[in-house]
């Protein structure tokens, strides 16, 4: 026995491992090929068809493992964008740094990309080392090395219904682990926002960094400022819109990430009352993400930033500004602060803009102005803005009760709300509604003197 036991030991020794990435099946790794859209199926199709090697990539693969809904479905293929734009009826090729093909199935887009090989010395490159150019095409193998992170690094093939595995991600899955490929440092560099992306992944997924993943970032924290406004922007919105806002923005501050991009957002969470409002804010927007509902980047933002809107519009007003100018002076210097380092797209702080001069006008029930209010488009948005600082104890919450009823109220319920409100007493120190001035006759011009 003693003997055969020897004989298994030795064997397992000299028989060489399996080479090659690791091949799992759906018994493995759980993906129900009816949770996989039917647009990236068909991409994925014609493109073997073709001759080509065609899979879906990336970060739809990780949720369909861990049980959740993809936002989106992208498909990586060994043809060249030239060779797949000819084989789709609307497609069209997109991107400078980074070379894809949009195949458009309606409302549905599948980003398509060619196989990517890893990094080199020869890519184009800022002074920090992150890359400008990525347009150097790979295989398989070399397109999952150069992927930021093994859950992120695995391959679907919805015709076997296999799952391709070069790195272990389905492992790391498993055991909720967020691990770089490569060497921490040198990704990094490359591209500053994979330390936002560890930091978001770890949320969404309630996931550990690995620490040799982990390690680095409070030493590279600075490169965030070296990136792009407009996708420091993206990268943001996608993070406070994952179900788990608040639980990124705190790990983001314990990393020193924050800076670049809500530079004032350690100032809001230090005023009175701040971190109270920012909270109510973030969890309100995770139960809607978590419940399948709608986020209004404008309206996310403008929360975020009011508390620095509301201490200088109180700053203004004390050095006798009037009401309207004070909080325009108090929107204006918060916006230009913020979109030195975040590109935030102009038709969302024009909405932010209307949310935010909305607020003073709730404070009066005149039959004429609230008509007014209620025809402007972001009037239930900013609604909603008031039920969020009545719970912060920033306005009366009976007050603000009554403006949502009227929003939610039909056009005849509305009106009788409306007449109602007018027959209450005026609050005291409000002032009275101007009367309406007559207009005085015009006179005719005196008839001219005959002519002698």
């Amino acid at each position: 026995m003693i003997t055969d036991t020897i004989k298994k030991f030795v064997s397992r020794l000299l028989t060489p491992k399996p080479t090659g990435p690791l091949r799992i099946g759906p018994e493995t790794h759980g993906i129900d090929r009816r949770n996989v859209s039917r647009h990236a199926i068909k991409v994925c199709e014609v493109l073997q068809h073709e001759g080509y090697e065609a899979y879906i990539v990336g970060g739809a693969v990780r949720d369909l493992i861990v049980g959740m809904e993809p936002k989106d479905f992208d498909v990586a293929t060994s043809a060249t964008p030239d060779q797949v734009r000819p084989l789709f009826r609307r497609a069209r090729i997109i991107g400078r740094r980074f070379q894809l093909v949009h195949v458009v199935f309606g409302q549905e887009i599948i980003e398509t990309s060619t196989f990517r090989a890893p990094a080199n010395e020869t890519q184009e490159t800022d002074e920090h080392g992150r890359i400008l150019r990525d347009n150097t095409f790979g295989n398989q193998e070399q397109d999952a090395e150069r992927r930021d992170f093994t859950m992120n690094a695995l391959f679907y093939d919805p015709v076997t219904e296999q799952v391709i595995d070069y790195h272990d991600g389905v492992a790391d899955l498993k055991a909720r682990r967020i691990r770089i490929i490569g060497d921490a440092a040198q990704r990094y560099r490359e591209d500053p926002v994979r330390m936002l992306r560890a930091v978001r992944f770890a949320a969404k997924l309630n996931a550990t960094i690995d620490p040799a993943t982990r390690e680095p970032i409070a030493t590279m924290a600075t490169l965030i400022n070296n990136v792009p406004a407009s996708r420091l922007f993206d990268e943001m919105l996608k993070l406070l819109t994952c179900g788990h806002a608040m639980d990124c923005l705190r790990q983001l501050r314990a990393d020193g990430l924050h800076h670049g991009l809500l530079p004032m957002l350690d100032v809001v969470l230090e005023q009175p009352g701040g971190e109270q409002f920012v909270e109510l804010a973030l969890e309100r927007t995770d139960a809607r993400v978590r419940a399948g509902k709608t986020i209004s980047p404008s309206f996310l933002f403008a929360a975020l930033l009011w508390q620095q809107v509301d201490v200088r519009w109180k700053q203004f007003l004390e050095q006798g500004e009037p009401t309207i100018p004070a909080l325009s002076q108090a929107v204006d210097s918060v916006l230009d602060e913020q979109t030195e380092k975040m590109a935030i797209q102009r038709r969302f702080s024009s909405d932010m803009r209307e949310i935010w001069f909305m607020q003073p006008r709730f404070e009066r029930r005149i039959g004429k102005t609230v008509y007014r209010m209620i025809e402007q488009p972001r009037f239930r948005a900013s609604c909603d803005f008031l039920q969020l600082r009545a719970a912060a104890g920033q306005f009366d919450s009976v007050l603000a009760q009554w403006w949502m009823d009227l929003a939610n109220a039909n056009d005849e319920k509305r009106a009788e709300m409306i007449e109602d409100a007018a027959a209450l007493p005026r609050p005291a120190g409000q002032p009275a509604d101007p009367a309406k001035r007559r207009r005085k006759p015009r006179r005719k011009p005196a008839a001219p003197p005959p002519v002698i």
